[in-house]
């Protein structure tokens, strides 16, 4: 294994066995086992993602500060033209009805940080693609600038978008401010599919793989029913505990608008059907 001197040198203790797990297109990763623990270590190019794991690192570190459950980061570098994220290993059990409170209790805690502007004060990624946080004061500037039109744009060049589209979306935008919410900023997860939700020991709720920034809530929640995966009962506490706007199911086609579209750059036109409902219904 090229990468296990690398690293032993930061664990400072010899590897017993490296396993590899599953990590998407992104990522390789590796269960590292050592006498005394076990580790996660997520490798990929530097040049092909510059500065993506380190980003990883220090979002880890604001959603635990935020009161979030992550695998602890243990160390970030590059060496060898390559960029390493060495985690914390969390052991896994099946999910139970009990897990469904915890998630939102602990989806709740997150978004009641907030900020004094929408964004964040760097870039990040989404999946491969780089995420534009640049502060905005009010929400739908912040959708409609950072969000929607850098990935419309790159949708238009690789011509997976017509100058119909385009039209659509500039009449869409001006709909935007009545529609959407007037809330303060929440930090958010940013890409909260089933798959970067974990149930650790005591069906303890983990998040992984975040693209954080300080948006609207609703893009966290909205995510949750796109893919599938997670139980419905989870709305009904998390209205308890930090009750959601008045219209929130109707948005949740407005706000998945986003990772839609980073779908259809990364994936094709199969997601392009339900951008169109989007636009053309609003």
């Amino acid at each position: 294994m090229i990468y296990k001197e690398i690293l032993e040198k930061y664990l400072t203790e010899k590897i017993q066995r490296i396993i590899p797990l599953s990590g998407g297109d992104i990522n390789e990763v590796f269960k590292i086992e050592t006498l005394s623990k076990d580790f996660v270590v997520k490798i990929n190019r530097e040049k092909d993602f510059p500065k993506m794991l380190q980003k990883e690192s220090k979002a880890l570190k604001l959603l635990t500060k935020a009161g979030v459950k992550t695998p602890q980061p243990i160390a970030h570098f590059t060496e060898a033209g390559h960029q390493f994220l060495i985690l914390e290993f969390i052991e896994e059990e099946s999910l139970k009805h009990s897990f469904w409170e915890k998630f939102a209790a602990e989806l709740a805690e997150l978004h009641q940080n907030t900020h004094l502007y929408f964004g964040l004060e760097y870039d990040n990624y989404i999946g491969s693609l780089k995420q534009i946080n640049t502060p905005k004061n009010s929400w739908d500037h912040f959708f409609i600038v950072n969000r929607i039109t850098p990935l419309m744009k790159m949708a238009f060049d690789e011509h997976r978008l017509n100058s119909h589209h385009l039209r659509s979306f500039e009449n869409f935008f001006l709909r935007l401010p009545e529609l959407l919410p007037q809330e303060k900023p929440a930090l958010i997860h940013g890409d909260l599919w089933s798959g970067n939700m974990m149930c650790g020991k005591g069906q303890t709720p983990y998040l992984i793989d975040p693209a954080v920034y300080y948006g609207n809530r609703e893009m966290d929640i909205a995510m949750t029913q796109m893919f599938g995966g997670f139980n419905r009962k989870y709305l009904h506490y998390y209205n308890q505990f930090l009750p959601l706007e008045k219209g929130w199911e109707e948005r949740i086609s407005i706000h998945n608008l986003y990772p839609n579209l980073v779908h259809l750059n990364l994936f094709g036109r199969s997601y392009l059907s339900g951008i169109e409902n989007v636009i053309d219904k609003f």
